[in-house]
């Protein structure tokens, strides 16, 4: 089961960004309504929980919900909040650029992952946090000698990169607290309590988003952008269907990630995405991929390697440990049984 979340995550991330950008490429220009489909269809998340049959985990005790409410409204307002930093970032990026800056993600994890949930920080961890790190700032020093910030106005680069960067690490963040809720709170792991928590952060997101675009007055603008969206109004609904479809599934795998193995573990799934989003931008969307961009995703792809082997090694360690033991135990019972 965790090699089909981890092929969820993977196609999920890689669809719900590429149709983000679809939608800002085709005509769409509301942040907010691109914000909206990162968490909007969670509705559809009630209809699994209410087909998916109880565990027997269920009928033990349940956490209060003097104490689960806080934690949803937390995380909601954060991931709504996350959730319009990548949209604003990914409308003044280009995709491919936005995708390898986004992998900061993964180092930023680490430092969560090892404040809040206690992850061991090894040297191929560090590693990986420096090789990501220095292959964001090769972005960031990059974009004027490679024409990726010709065609937007003064600043908006910059400022794209900033909100990649942070969004990266709330994003983190949320992932580690998202762990430490199961692990010290919920104190179960089942499959209805994954879909519980998803689908109650993503309607305290979802509401923040909607007070955010009629606040912000950009609920008037979305008819005249649907009637002008390239390919009509049929293709501008399905943009955004798809994304929001895309990015459910994604959330969902991803928090079963969390709840199987661990916060850093679901990230480093997410950015095995890495080097395939830069190479569809390149087809879909004619992203250039210069030769700054190229030694920035060998980079990055060497910091996620860096992690994977890590994992490796932990898994392997584990695996010789519980060996161990049980050859500890045979010895302790043919002891027993010679000293009878």
């Amino acid at each position: 089961m965790v090699m089909v979340d981890m092929f969820i995550v993977l196609c999920g991330q890689t669809i719900a960004t590429l149709l983000g950008r679809l939608y800002y490429n085709s005509g769409g220009n509301s942040k907010w309504m691109a914000t909206l489909t990162q968490s909007g269809g969670s509705p559809l998340i009630a209809i699994l929980l209410l087909l998916t049959p109880p565990d027997s985990a269920d009928a033990g005790p349940q956490p209060p919900a003097s104490k689960m409410l806080p934690i949803y409204l937390g995380l909601g307002i954060l991931i709504g909040f996350d959730n319009l930093m990548y949209s604003y970032a990914l409308l003044y990026l280009p995709v491919s650029t936005f995708a390898l800056v986004a992998a900061t993600q993964l180092g930023f994890n680490s430092i969560t992952s090892r404040l809040i949930n206690k992850q061991r920080f090894t040297a191929l961890i560090a590693n990986s946090v420096v090789v990501l790190t220095f292959s964001a700032t090769l972005l960031g020093v990059g974009s004027s000698s490679d024409g990726t910030s010709s065609n937007l106005p003064p600043g908006k680069y910059t400022l794209g990169f900033i909100l990649t960067l942070s969004a990266s690490a709330v994003f983190a963040l949320i992932l580690s607290l998202l762990e430490v809720t199961f692990e010290k709170v919920i104190k179960t792991r089942t499959f209805r309590w994954v879909l519980r928590v998803q689908l109650y952060t993503g309607l305290v997101a979802s509401a923040v988003t909607v007070c955010g675009l009629f606040a912000s007055g950009e609920w008037r603008t979305i008819p005249g952008e649907m009637a002008a969206y390239k390919d009509g109004r049929a293709r501008y609904v399905a943009t955004l269907v798809g994304t929001a479809v895309s990015w459910q599934a994604m959330a969902v795998a991803n928090l079963r990630l969390i709840t199987r193995v661990s916060s850093l573990f679901a990230n480093v799934t997410g950015t095995v995405a890495l080097p395939l989003v830069p190479v569809f931008a390149v087809v879909l969307f004619g992203d250039k991929m210069t030769g700054i961009k190229a030694v920035a995703m060998l980079m990055a792809l060497w910091g996620f390697l860096s992690y994977v082997y890590q994992h490796f090694l932990d898994g392997r360690r584990a695996a010789m440990g519980k060996e161990r033991a049980a050859e500890c135990r045979v010895c302790a019972v043919r002891a027993g049984g010679e000293a009878v």
